[in-house]
């Protein structure tokens, strides 16, 4: 192999998902054999980086990525997190070897087409084949709980509504959402464009000017009903229109950096699949990153009637899944069919994410 098939490898890999486009990763290329990803996490500055799980998750999605990506190439890979590196900035030696009877990835295609619908999609049913298909894309150690009925779609988009009014209404959820959109966009590559964001126009516009500062939000708050129109548009609508809802469980706990790295592979090999299938996706996370707080008794807020609702937020969500408090959950999201967006995140450069060590 040589360094034009690894860059060409890390081209495809660059895009893998990550929470708000964040690509909490950089490349070294080590040998012509061997890969380094340096990851990081934001958990220090974004409320909904718990302990750099989720940026851990995208670390996996990226390293499933680069299997996928490397098959094509017919080469084979293994990883391992590299031997005194710190859970917030991890780095995993990734090597590759020639393998000539390997078949590329059925996967392969996809991986640039992969997107997020946040928009409303069609209700059209999953068929028979799409549900087994999603089930066994996970593997053996996952379960993957479908949520498809009218009933169970509205009880989902009422505990979106409420989860919605919390993001809402936190000052330091605030902080986050006013660096993740790159307003005026179409497309973004590091952020999020307004255009995918999922609102009218009319409420993007109110949106940008509302979130210069925390005490505007909180004006149209509390005075003019301001959390209405991003959750019915953002939250509520989406969670009926659409086919169904998609819970990720693992069979054994998340505890370890390994533990949601995998996951992280577990739900990209999902996303993948769905979009080979022909459907969209949009990941429902707030609901896990809210429970992952309240388990481990954390605070998401300066304000204790916010974590009191995160804790009642946790348990409702249990109970809609009727699964045990001691039940991990890695992945929530909904799916259906959908015209693809108009707008979308792109990438940072390749020349941008490689580095020298």
């Amino acid at each position: 192999m040589t360094r034009d098939v690894l860059i060409k490898i890390l081209d495809l890999v660059r895009w893998a998902p990550s929470g708000d486009n964040t690509q909490p990763w950089q490349f070294e290329i080590v040998a012509d054999d061997h890969i380094a990803v340096h990851g990081f996490d934001t958990r220090e500055h974004v409320l909904y980086d718990f302990d750099g799980h989720p940026s851990q998750m995208a670390h996996g999605a990226l390293i499933e990525t680069l299997r996928i990506a490397a098959s094509g190439f017919q080469l084979a890979s293994e990883w391992h997190v590299r031997s005194g590196s710190p859970d917030n900035a991890p780095v995993y030696d990734v090597l590759l070897r020639s393998a000539p009877d390997l078949l590329a990835d059925p996967l392969l295609p996809y991986i640039e087409k992969r997107v997020v619908q946040r928009r409303p999609m069609r209700m059209t049913p999953l068929t028979s084949e799409q549900r087994n298909s999603l089930s066994l894309a996970t593997g053996g150690n996952y379960s993957v709980q479908f949520f498809e009925k009218t009933s169970d779609r509205i009880k989902v988009a009422r505990l979106l509504w409420d989860n919605a009014y919390i993001r809402l209404t936190c000052p330091e959820a605030f902080l986050v959402h006013r660096e993740i959109i790159e307003w005026g966009a179409r497309f973004s590559h590091d952020r999020l464009p307004e255009e995918a964001i999922g609102v009218d126009p009319m409420t993007a516009k109110l949106m940008k000017w509302v979130m210069q500062s925390w005490g505007r939000v909180e004006f149209f708050n509390r005075y003019l009903m301001g959390t209405v129109a991003p959750r019915i548009q953002l939250d509520f609508v989406p969670a009926i229109a659409c086919a169904g809802h998609l819970l990720l469980k693992p069979r054994k706990p998340l505890n370890s950096l390994h533990d949601y790295v995998e996951a992280g592979m577990a739900m990209q090999r999902l996303w993948l699949t769905a979009t080979s299938l022909g459907l969209h996706l949009q990941p429902e996370m707030t609901p896990v990153i809210f429970r992952w707080y309240a388990k481990a008794g954390r605070e998401i807020s300066a304000h204790s009637k916010i974590n009191k609702k995160v804790e009642l937020m946790a348990s409702r969500f249990e109970r809609l899944v009727e699964a045990s408090s001691d039940q991990s959950f890695a992945f929530f999201c909904r799916i259906g069919q959908s015209v693809p967006p108009k707008s979308r995140s792109l990438r940072k450069s390749l020349s941008q994410l490689l580095v020298s060590k």
